[in-house]
């Protein structure tokens, strides 16, 4: 048995185990990455469908993503890779490829517009290693890598990728730890400590999804964009928002899509502390 060191959960795994992301396992006593290069998603996407709006706006870049996630968000979009049973099925049919090959097709896109290599769909922190070592290859080759990530890792993890990474966009899911423990099995104070050593050495823009009966307050939304106003990139640009409308699906089907003219208010209230902030999915 060996414990992970990638997240606060601190998985105790047995040999030949997964523990509970999915995507790391014990291998001769050491834990090691159970999905390094098993991909289960490849597109050539807009940058801003990431979202990322204020990083390389018009372009595009090559998306990919493996299988596990280390958070339980019962809306999920991508839960058939990132923690339902369907995972499973993923991880044995995904497609192996070695971060030399990932660059290459990212190399032979770049004809139609692509600057790079965005790690999204499923969590890209529970395969860092997988992440680091095809970063590195990109950043020689010219190439910017951008990560989409719920932002639940300890920080050595963020460190080791740091030097690779040209921008994130990063979930902040809501503002109380009520919400980040009970609804999504996470912890907001982990979330907000990467977010802070993140924004020291990437372009980062943070994505709210604005869940009814959850995180849909005006009093929340003052107190989160208040904190994330005390942000700065090294340029001392602000870090910009996006404010995302929910639609019920997997196991949160028990309530309506958030309602259009809640996204604007909170879109108005978030830009009395902000300078840039989108709405999302309206």
């Amino acid at each position: 048995m060996a414990q992970c060191e990638v997240c606060f959960r601190h998985c105790q795994i047995e040999e030949g185990a997964l523990g509970f992301c999915g995507g790391r396992t014990v291998r001769n006593g050491r834990v090691e990455e159970f999905n390094y290069g098993k991909i289960t998603g490849l597109a050539l996407d807009p940058i801003e469908k990431k979202p990322l709006a204020r990083f390389f706006p018009g372009s595009l870049i090559l998306s990919v993503g493996s299988f596990g996630c280390n958070l339980r968000c019962p809306f999920c979009q991508n839960y058939e890779i990132s923690w339902s049973e369907e995972a499973k099925k993923f991880a044995k049919k995904a497609e192996t490829i070695s971060p030399e090959e990932l660059v290459d097709l990212a190399l032979g896109t770049k004809s139609r517009g692509n600057i790079g290599l965005a790690f999204t769909y499923n969590e890209p922190l529970i395969g860092y290693e997988f992440v680091r070592d095809s970063a590195k290859l990109a950043k020689e080759a010219g190439l910017k890598t951008v990560l989409v990530t719920n932002g639940t890792a300890e920080l050595p993890v963020l460190r080791e990728l740091a030097p690779y990474i040209d921008a994130m966009n990063i979930d902040l899911k809501g503002f109380t730890d009520r919400y980040y423990s009970k609804v999504l099995g996470g912890s907001r104070q982990m979330v907000m400590a990467f977010i802070e050593e993140a924004v020291k050495t990437a372009h980062v823009e943070l994505t709210t999804l604005i869940v009814p009966g959850e995180n849909d307050s005006e009093e929340e939304m003052r107190e989160l964009s208040a904190w994330v106003s005390g942000l700065r990139e090294p340029d001392g640009e602000s870090i910009p928002l996006h404010i995302s409308r929910f639609f019920p699906r997997f196991h949160m089907t028990d309530r309506k899509a958030t309602d259009v003219r809640l996204i604007y208010r909170l879109v108005k209230i978030a830009r009395e502390k902000l300078d840039y902030v989108y709405p999302g999915n309206c």
